[in-house]
């Protein structure tokens, strides 16, 4: 069963919709469901779907051109194979497909373009001439995201400018995601998205019909399992130096977050070597650079800025428990491995997945319009604020110190600061003071609202101040992940 991908469906629809030729871009990293999806756009509509191989550029042919003759079209009674791209290309417009758009896509784009550097050129010429005035649409899909983005879509490429549509297609959100697994448990939700994150490959691995422990003993520390090796699968197809990006990756995965730290935890001589390489995983979708959500262009810039964590909730998993255990879980271990090291230490692990949660919950409402006010900016907060301190002269003092989720307008007049907490205990009173007293001095000039996200509830006194307060909201765990607003 197809799960998720309105938006991206949406998107391919209306192209196909329209009545003028349509060249469409489709990219994005390795098993982010890419085919999946364009094989469910194409379901009931008359098309030729090609799967491009790492072979020569005759063999690619060969096969390009058995596709396309397997169609009724006049060609096919004169020949088995087209001598050239030009002309199997041009065979597109001969699709005995009445009035109806004549769809063709292409996966793995690139592999076509490394055995052949002139198809591009090709294809620009026919599009140019002949194809954009019909009623065609060809869908260019790709992984190799640096080919997607650096050379396909890039100024000196013949195929620039050409696309009607470019759309980069990411991993599912939450609310997606948990849609493999209807029956779990709110808490089992967060728990099973934690360790998958959003990528439906990831997904599919589970069975919703285990529970979560079983799941992640069988189906990622089981030796011969899909998931068992996907790290090292994805890495040995994208990069080079696997040895030395396995390092980065567990010393981010292990919780060191700026680039000096990550540099000495994986035995890099300096930052700018690392630098590189984490440029190379966020490129790849695995690592993501966070700044604060009201850090200027300059500091953003700063390479010796922001912090580095693992946007891949897999692979942060893997590296921090599988990965790190690999010698037990090579000789069988997966029961001690998970019962001793990864069950006791769980719960801890999702904390960060939830705030990436609470802020899709945030977008959610912010799209229903059930906010307070429009936010322009949301992300988390990382700077100097004031904190509340009993042994200091007034009971406050200025510390460094984060908030996990702050919403600014666009005038920063009005602020809603949230706080995440997944945990077996009630959000407490003192923790909500603790959050009041946050950004104290910008308080002067604008209007401050408060997001409290608890697993286990509020005490209290939070829920008599909510009940009072018009700045003040609480959010349950089954009102987050079931959006009950």
């Amino acid at each position: 069963m197809f799960i998720g991908r309105e938006a991206e469906l949406k998107f391919l629809q209306d192209k196909y919709d329209e009545k003028k030729g349509q060249l469409v871009v489709i990219y994005g990293r390795r098993r982010v469901g890419k085919t999946e999806t364009l094989r469910e756009f194409c379901r009931k509509k008359p098309h030729v779907f090609f799967s491009c191989t790492q072979s020569t550029d005759k063999v690619q042919l060969a096969k390009f051109s058995k596709q396309i003759l397997r169609e009724d079209i006049p060609a096919k009674k004169y020949i088995s194979e087209f001598p050239s791209w030009e002309e199997a290309f041009r065979a597109i417009l001969e699709l005995p497909y009445g009035d109806k758009k004549k769809l063709i896509v292409i996966d793995e784009f690139p592999y076509m373009c490394k055995g052949n550097k002139s198809i591009p050129s090709i294809l620009q010429n026919l599009w140019d001439t002949e194809l954009k005035s019909c009623n065609v649409m060809i869908i260019l899909c790709g992984s190799a995201m640096s080919f997607m983005e650096k050379e396909l879509l890039a100024e000196k490429n013949p195929l620039y400018g050409r696309a009607t549509g470019i759309y980069q297609m990411r991993e599912m959100g939450f609310y997606d995601a948990v849609r493999f697994f209807p029956n779990y448990s709110e808490k089992d939700k967060v728990l099973t998205y934690a360790v998958l994150g959003g990528v439906p490959h990831y997904l599919n691995q589970f069975s919703p019909e285990l529970s979560v422990g079983e799941n992640i003993k069988r189906n990622i520390l089981t030796k011969g399992s899909v998931l068992y090796s996907e790290a090292e699968f994805l890495l040995h197809q994208e990069l080079r130096e696997t040895p030395v990006y396995n390092s980065i990756i567990e010393a981010v995965a292990l919780g060191n977050t700026k680039l000096n730290d990550i540099s000495q935890k994986a035995l890099v001589d300096n930052t700018s070597k690392t630098s590189v390489y984490l440029k190379n995983l966020i490129e790849l979708g695995i690592v993501g650079r966070d700044f604060s959500v009201d850090a200027r262009v300059k500091e953003r810039a700063n390479a010796n800025r922001g912090t580095y964590r693992l946007t891949d909730h897999f692979f942060r998993f893997w590296y921090a428990f599988g990965f790190t255990n690999l010698s037990q879980l090579e000789d069988g271990d997966v029961e001690g491995v998970y019962e001793y090291l990864i069950a006791p230490a769980l719960h801890e692990f999702a904390s960060l997945p939830f705030e990436d949660i609470c802020r899709e919950f945030l977008r959610n409402l912010q799209k229903k319009n059930l906010l307070p006010f429009r936010y322009a900016r949301m992300g988390r907060w990382i700077g100097k604020t004031t904190i509340r301190d009993k042994t200091a002269e007034n009971g406050m003092r200025i510390a460094e110190t984060e908030i996990d989720l702050l919403a600014i307008d666009r005038e920063a007049k009005e602020y809603l600061v949230g706080e995440c907490k997944f945990r077996q205990e009630p959000f407490g009173y003192s923790e909500y003071l603790d959050t009041v007293a946050k950004l104290t001095p910008q308080k002067e000039k604008a209007k401050f609202y408060y997001a409290l996200f608890s697993e286990s509830g509020f005490d209290h006194k939070i829920k008599t101040e909510a009940r009072n307060s018009k700045e003040l909201y609480l959010f349950d765990l089954e009102t987050i992940v079931n959006l009950s607003v």
